[in-house]
């Protein structure tokens, strides 16, 4: 939960409200924590929770809980786990009541069930009985998928783990942060979401950003004495309360209340989140507006048709209003849903996890990705490689400052504890095992935290002679600037290094006084000791995953805080030999229409602030196409809230994990090119889907209204047009399991509901002409009654509608060289033979059936094969018209507006950092 301490970093403080925390506004507050489900905890006796707390002195706090400073034993804090419940507020639950409601609610279905009620009052009970079954299965058919998607949906989100840095057994250890308990010591440090409502027992340079409980948008200055009884939430000095940011400095506080009883879970307990929809969706409800328009149409015009003709109220009722269910395909949800969920297990395989299932079809739409190197480029796995001294200090000595310059708690074993990536690795080194002695009876007695201005930590140190050195850590420029005199040698060899693709952090020292509070305004008149020099390699495969992601369509581009030497030099020995770089200081030279210029031209920009990175990723997306910025540090959150799709990994800070849509369990932007593959097949297929089945009922619905005119009787019963959809939308079920051709998951594909509403326009008729042709060889060769005419068209419709999907499904001519997977074929062909049996089972009375001539299905056989031929050619005819190109993209601000436009109304435009060289 620390934010690396290096040279490579360049953010400034960051400051979130309430509904910048997750996607989905108030859904954050009620799923954070949230890996496990909430269970309401009796409150610890005495407490009273932070507003009592904060009104007592801390050492009576501590006493109250029956803890103390080196916080509790492992024991205790698994009996008081037990009493207490989980620190959860909210988990992501499928509930069956939830899942039900979807599916009932179509208004559609209503009308449906209450023509069918009025149907049985005035003696057609069978009629009403087979539609209410059929309503039932449809409904149930939809449950359950849905419900296995929520089920799906809810594992994911017991991945996202969370984790604290508390004092247990009088030592320093990380743990989940639903197992804290009343009790237990917390170390906070800048970036930390506070796990827990916390009453502070020491705090240096402490600051909270708490608009997330309060709506100011300042952070809050902490400290640790006692407040008068009655004081507001917002003036809470001593107290971290739960779901607030450390904006800057570091602390350690008492656990005095979680879960439910924290001011934040009392607040989400009484709050209906409501998640904003995304591109995807907006997508589906455009084109759900546009059935509705031509159901509406047909439905109408058929009703007025068939009372026009005076046949039976009742019948006209029901046979317009299956008309109406049968245009619609009632299992796109649940087709959507199955290949939601059957995609996230997929990825999940594949190491990466997603919040919300939409959410894998925005990753499908990415075209320009911004991706920090460490971990994606480089290897992430950080070797200290030697200490270089400047004249005067030795190499051992400079080893020796960077080991006391550090943050982070020390073990018993020696090892910081919830420090950055530098330190442990620095610590954890062979050089510094013989150096650890040495720092036996050294104390440290004040501490500077890093914060993302300064971009350095200091510390002052006391000997065992009493004398007090300040010592100095951080990036190379921000170290340099404060030296009173920098050799000459030094410089070169910061040169070299960063030549050679290395980190290196700057250790520089000066004489302190032994007391007084620490402030950034001792930093100055330092002397250089020496450069600490670590070694971060390109990973062997990164090369491969960045060819691969320009296959999909994907720019990459670098955004890093690191030196530009050092990331421009990565990216040359991968590969990016045309990286074009500008730093943050050239950013600021440049207003939003300049940069929108440069950033074509630009693949690296170096030593960039939190403000530059989100800035950079607002103006990428103004020229169009669809963002992604993978980070993984609380300098990345305000760039993370910027991009279409914010993408994190499962080490990264609570901060970036919890502006993130996606999150990869490794770090590797061959995993991303996994996901984003998986993305754009999902979308490919819930495209087939709509495809065919718009094309197809469109073309059956408008032969019903057709055949109203001339038919002395209904063209089918409306029980059996709802038999045809249920039986024609169980077998796109599927769908989810088809994989996609090279050409469909090559680029982006975006929601083109003109280009739906032409395909309808054109393969629909096609559709018609055949059922047209079906009536002609009813009535004209086989004289077929009622009965024997609806039974005919049944299975003839079903046939033709459901095996048409081997065509759409593929843009290749002919069909055939697309392979589909083997359970659609099964369930396509199953489903046509079993339409096809219906007549001969006991069954067919009850429907309304009758027997067919064994010649009428050699006949049906043979107008399937034509139709096939003639979508075939159609195709060729459309796609020449309208060429597999990219379709528009969204107006600009689309989803946008929708998703994250009122987040960054509410976040904090910081001060622009100060410039470094």
């Amino acid at each position: 939960m620390s934010v690396p301490l290096s040279g490579g970093r360049s953010p400034t403080p960051v400051q979130l409200r309430a509904d910048v925390f997750r996607r989905g506004g108030v859904q954050g507050l009620r799923d954070w924590p949230a890996t496990v489900t909430a269970t309401v905890p009796t409150r610890p006796p005495a407490t009273g929770g932070a507003a009592a707390a904060a009104t007592r002195p801390a050492a009576e706090a501590l006493r109250d809980l029956g803890a103390t400073e080196g916080g509790l034993s492992s024991d205790e804090a698994a009996r008081r786990l037990r009493r207490w419940g989980p620190n959860a507020v909210h988990s992501h639950r499928a509930r069956v009541w939830l899942v039900l409601w979807h599916q009932m609610r179509s208004p559609l279905l209503g009308l449906l069930l209450a023509a069918a009620v009025v149907s049985s009052f005035v003696g057609e009970r069978s009629d009403a009985l087979i539609i209410g079954v059929i309503v039932a299965l449809s409904v149930g058919l939809g449950f359950v998928n849905e419900y296995r998607a929520e089920k799906t949906a809810q594992s994911l989100h017991a991945k996202v783990r969370h984790r604290a840095v508390v004092l247990r057994d009088g030592r320093p250890q990380e743990v989940e942060v639903t197992g804290l308990v009343p009790g237990d010591v917390v170390e906070l440090r800048l970036g930390d979401i506070v796990p827990a409502d916390l009453r502070l027992l020491q705090v240096t340079g402490l600051e909270c950003s708490e608009s997330v409980l309060t709506g100011e948008s300042l952070p809050v200055v902490k400290d640790t004495a006692p407040v008068r009884a009655g004081t507001a939430l917002a003036e809470l000095s001593g107290c971290a309360l739960m779901g607030t940011v450390v904006h800057s400095g570091s602390g350690r506080g008492v656990v005095v209340a979680t879960g439910a009883e924290a001011e934040f879970g009392k607040i989400a307990a009484g709050l209906s989140g409501h998640q904003t929809e995304t591109e995807f969706q907006v997508g589906l409800r455009r084109f759900s507006m546009l059935l509705v328009y031509v159901a509406g149409a047909l439905t109408t015009s058929i009703f007025v048709i068939n009372v026009a003709l005076h046949r039976p109220l009742i019948d006209a009722l029901l046979f317009s209003l299956a008309i109406a269910v049968g245009i619609t395909p009632q299992l796109l949800p649940a087709v959507v849903s199955t290949s939601l969920a059957a995609g996230s297990r997929r990825m999940s395989r594949r190491k990466v996890l997603v919040k919300r299932l939409v959410c894998i079809e925005d990753l499908g739409d990415v075209d320009v990705l911004f991706t920090d190197k460490t971990g994606t480029l480089t290897q992430g796995r950080i070797d200290f490689m030697r200490a270089v001294p400047v004249d005067g200090t030795s190499a051992e000595e400079v080893l020796r400052l960077g080991l006391l310059c550090t943050e982070a708690e020390v073990d018993d074993q020696g090892r910081p504890v919830g420090g950055n990536p530098l330190d442990a690795a620095l610590w954890e080194s062979p050089a510094a095992a013989s150096e650890r002695s040495a720092l036996g009876g050294r104390k440290r007695v004040g501490i500077l935290p890093f914060d993302h201005e300064r971009r350095m930590v200091s510390v002052t140190v006391t000997d065992p002679d009493g004398v007090t050195v300040l010592i100095t850590k951080g990036a190379p420029e921000t170290v340099l600037e404060r030296c009173t005199e920098v050799p000459e040698t030094a410089r070169r060899a910061l040169e070299a290094e960063f030549a050679a693709a290395n980190r290196v952090v700057a250790v520089a020292t000066r004489p302190a006084p032994a007391a007084g509070t620490l402030t950034a305004a001792d930093e100055h008149d330092l002397s250089l000791a020496g450069l600490l020099v670590f070694l971060d390699p390109p990973k062997s495969d990164a090369a491969a995953a960045l060819r691969r992601l320009d296959t999909l369509g994907i720019t990459v581009k670098i955004v890093t805080g690191d030196n530009p030497a050092v990331a421009a030099k990565v990216c040359h020995d991968l590969g990016l030999t045309d990286a074009g770089v500008l730093t943050g200081n050239d950013l600021d030279t440049l207003d939003d229409d300049q940069l929108a210029t440069a950033t074509r031209n630009t693949t690296v920009f170096a030593r960039v602030s939190p403000e530059h990175k989100a800035r950079i990723v607002r103006i990428q997306r103004r020229t169009g196409g669809d963002v992604a910025f993978l980070g993984d540090g609380v300098n990345d959150a305000l760039a993370l809230h910027a991009a279409d799709v914010g993408i994190s990994v499962d080490s990264a800070t609570d901060v970036a994990k919890d502006a993130a849509d996606v999150i990869l369990l490794e770090k590797d932007l061959g995993v991303l090119a996994d996901g984003v593959t998986e993305g754009r097949r999902i979308f490919a297929n819930t495209i087939k889907y709509v495809l065919m089945g718009t094309s197809s009922n469109f073309g059956n619905m408008f032969s019903a209204a057709g055949a109203s005119l001339f038919l002395p009787f209904l063209p089918m019963l409306p029980s059996q047009i709802l038999l045809n959809n249920l039986l024609y939308d169980s077998s796109q079920l599927a769908i989810p399991t088809d994989e996609a051709d090279e050409e469909q998951v090559r680029r982006p594909a975006h929601w083109d509901i003109a280009f739906i509403r032409r395909f309808m326009v054109c393969f629909g008729p096609i559709s018609s002409l055949f059922d047209f042709l079906t009536f002609a060889v009813m009535l004209g060769v086989f004289h077929a009654d009622a009965a024997q005419f609806h039974t005919g068209w049944f299975v003839e419709s079903l046939a033709t509608q459901t095996l048409v999907i081997f065509a759409i499904r593929t843009r290749r001519i002919p069909f055939w060289r697309s392979r589909p997977s083997l359970p659609l074929t099964l369930t396509a062909l199953g489903v046509v033979a079993f339409g096809a049996a219906l007549p001969v089972t006991p069954l067919a009375h009850v429907l309304g059936f009758q027997l067919l001539p064994t010649v009428f299905f050699a006949t049906v056989a043979g107008m399937v094969v034509v139709y096939l031929v003639l979508v075939e050619i159609g195709k060729r005819i459309f796609y020449r018209a309208a060429p597999p190109s990219i379709p528009p993209r969204p107006a600009l601000g689309h989803r946008h507006l929708r998703r994250r436009a009122a987040r960054f109304s509410t976040v904090t435009r910081l001060p622009r950092p100060r410039a470094t060289q």
